[in-house]
């Protein structure tokens, strides 16, 4: 990823997610449902905000092979992205064992299914429109 991983990003608790994937947007809907706190908002890769973040990070928007979540203003990407998220949820903080399995055996699992996500799970046509509860979470 060509962004520095030592310098801060500015916003936190952002995850970047590609918003046509219909299994990235149901693991949206996922963390949202769960995070009664309102700690995450998210942007969709196809947005202006979501492009600037992808590119910053080295993800290609047009093809994205990972998420993205910012926390504590580092990047983590692929399957560290996605644990840290659970991680931080009510009830799922027992994932952070998961962080001690090297990201080299974790990753090749991720990379599957983000690689087949939309042969597997579908692929709309536009982004996920988010409902009243979740729009002013949403980074367009």
């Amino acid at each position: 990823m060509t962004a520095d991983q030592t310098t801060p990003w500015p916003d936190d608790d952002i995850i970047l997610y590609d918003g046509v994937c219909i299994f990235c947007s149901s693991w949206i809907m996922f963390v949202a449902k769960r995070d009664v706190a309102k700690r995450f908002r998210f942007t969709p890769i196809q947005s202006d905000y979501g492009s600037r973040l992808a590119h910053q990070f080295g993800i290609d928007p047009n093809n994205p092979d990972t998420n993205a979540v910012i926390h504590g203003g580092i990047a983590h990407f692929k399957s560290d992205g996605a644990l840290t998220t659970l991680s931080l949820l009510p009830r799922w903080s027992w994932v952070r064992v998961l962080l001690v399995v090297p990201a080299a055996l974790r990753d090749p699992v991720y990379s599957l299914i983000a690689n087949n996500r939309y042969r597997i799970f579908g692929r709309s046509d536009a982004c996920m429109v988010p409902d009243a509860s979740l729009r002013d979470r949403v980074i367009e």
